[in-house]
């Protein structure tokens, strides 16, 4: 199924036109803001991962579009040590939602080798996300007995074409996430390597719709690495 998925995305690639097609896969460092500042703590951070296909549509030869779609793992975790022991008295928290992910970013690409192939590039651009599942685990430990927990992040049926939130609820997120990319890399023609910086613009809890303030939104440092399939 997952080779049929990816050969569907290529051949619509394709056909569309795309002069770049590549699978990407690699590493999320991701967290939650805090604070109406939109600080975040490392302590928070959560280790989880991105894969996908996109595709580059030249505009110019040293600018294209990109777009594709991505599976983005989310979120944060924390730990809680009420002695100075790390392997007991403790409550260790993991929140990983997983969401599809539209970007739509403006790529710049600056040559340095022999080909068009070889290239720093710098992008920029929005993103839609859709919630689609994950889990929140819950791990306690006193006195030497160990309680572990583990449920299913649930989401609101939100009409993204209302600003009324649909089936809101304290103990779910919304459907929908708005935000905004920006990275790098260096693109070596048979490899390509990224750094993307994901801005949530949506505050998460689907019962919040005062979004003026950055508290409770999400920021995720990915680490990519991409093969080009297409295009070359």
């Amino acid at each position: 199924m997952k080779r049929i998925i990816a050969v569907a995305l290529f051949l619509s690639f394709s056909s569309m036109g795309f002069s770049q097609v590549y699978v990407q896969g690699g590493v999320n460092l991701a967290n939650i803001t805090k604070n109406s500042s939109g600080t975040t703590s490392d302590k928070n951070m959560l280790t989880t991962f991105n894969a996908g296909i996109l595709g580059r549509f030249a505009i110019t030869p040293m600018m294209s579009f990109e777009t594709g779609l991505l599976l983005d793992g989310r979120g944060s975790k924390s730990d809680s040590y009420f002695t100075s022991s790390k392997d007991d008295n403790y409550i260790k928290t993991k929140f990983n939602p997983l969401y599809l992910e539209v970007p739509a970013n403006l790529v710049v690409k600056m040559p340095f080798g022999n080909t068009n192939n070889q290239n720093f590039f710098l992008y920029a651009g929005p993103y839609v996300a859709m919630g689609i599942g994950g889990t929140s685990k819950v791990e306690s430990k006193f006195l030497g007995v160990t309680s572990p927990s583990s449920s299913t992040i649930k989401y609101n049926d939100d009409d993204p074409s209302t600003t009324a939130q649909e089936d809101a609820r304290y103990d779910r997120l919304k459907r929908f996430d708005f935000g905004v990319n920006v990275g790098g890399g260096v693109s070596l023609g048979r490899v390509m390597l990224k750094a993307n910086y994901g801005i949530g613009l949506t505050k998460i809890n689907s019962t919040q719709t005062n979004n003026n303030d950055n508290n409770n939104k999400y920021r995720t440092v990915s680490i990519s690495l991409g093969i080009p399939i297409g295009g070359f």
